[in-house]
This record gives structure tokens, sequence and C-alpha cells, in this order.
């Protein structure tokens, strides 16, 4: 699969499916009569969404600001069907200061400077699935507070341990194994 483009996307959020405990979360990104689904872990979507956040702080001033992605947030769900065309191994995101955009990337194998790279035949990497979004300041802004919305909705974390709970409870290890 080659790299796939979007700059800028018509569409780029994050959202998770299914019941508490068993989400599957994706990133969905569309445009040009493209769409590209994409699945990733819940933690990799807690991270990207606090670093765009972190960055934009940090580089793009006053159209990063959350008052610049007023009225651009996207509630909407999925498009569907749902079907990712890959699993998200690896993220990176970065700042263009040339174009003054956020460019973020998802790799389904590691980046070439891993080690794990050569475990890889030449074939495989170039079958492997690669996305680049490109995005302005504010599209930026909403999609990490999308971000942040996705996260919401899970298992309550225990009081005592801060472990994720199970309806039926959990062995926590702060309780020295006891149920709570």
């Amino acid at each position: 699969m080659p790299l796939h483009e979007f700059d800028p996307p018509e569409r780029f959020i994050t959202a998770a499916v299914g019941p508490p405990g068993q989400r599957t979360f994706f990133l969905q990104v569309s445009g040009g009569g493209r769409r590209i689904t994409v699945s990733l872990e819940k933690e990799q979507v807690k991270i990207l969404g606090e670093r765009l956040a972190d960055l934009l702080d940090q580089v793009a001033g006053f159209e990063g600001a959350p008052e610049a992605a007023e009225g651009l947030a996207d509630n909407a769900p999925l498009d569907t069907p749902i079907e990712d065309d890959f699993r998200v191994q690896s993220l990176s995101l970065a700042w263009d200061p040339g174009t003054r955009r956020v460019v973020i990337e998802a790799h389904e194998v590691p980046p070439p400077e891993d080690e794990t790279e050569a475990e890889l035949s030449p074939e495989e990497v170039v079958l492997a699935g690669h996305i680049r979004v490109v995005l302005p300041p504010p599209m930026a802004r909403a999609f990490a507070q999308r971000c942040a919305t996705a996260l919401e909705g899970g298992r309550p974390n225990c009081p005592f341990c801060g472990q994720p709970l199970d309806p039926g409870g959990h062995i926590c290890p702060r309780a020295n194994g006891f149920r709570r």
C-alpha cells in the first residue's frame, strides 16, 4: 500500500466503537473521493491528542488556539462501513514551519530507522500502509479535542489503584489481591 496523502483532508476524526472495556479505536481520514480507516490503541489516541495540543500551544500562535477551533468540531460518527485498512504501529507528529501546518503520519510498520524494520522483507515494507495528513492549526486543534472526547465513555477507574473497573469488579493490587 503506497503512501496516502491528504493535504488538507475534508474530514479527519477519531472514534471508538464497541462497549466500554471492549472498544476499538479508529482514525478515519477522507478527501478527494478517498477514505482510509485505520485501527489503533486507546493509548495512541490519548498521546496523539495530548502531544498535538502541546505542539499547537508551543508553535502555532493564535491560529492554533482553542478559540480558533470553534465551529470546526466534527462530532458526527465514523463513516460506514467501518473496516480498518491496517493497524497503526507507529505515529509521527511534526510542525512544518514553511507552510505553518501540522503533519501527522500513521504507519503500519515502524519507521525505517527502527531496528525491527530489518526483520521485514522489502516487499512487505512496500506493501505496508502509510498515511500522511496535513492539517491547518484550527483543524488540528479540533482534532485534538475530538481525541479527548473519544477517550471518554470508557470504564470508570478504581479509586485505589487507578486501573479500569470491570462491571463485576477487579482484583485490586492496592487491596493485596482482594476483590473490590
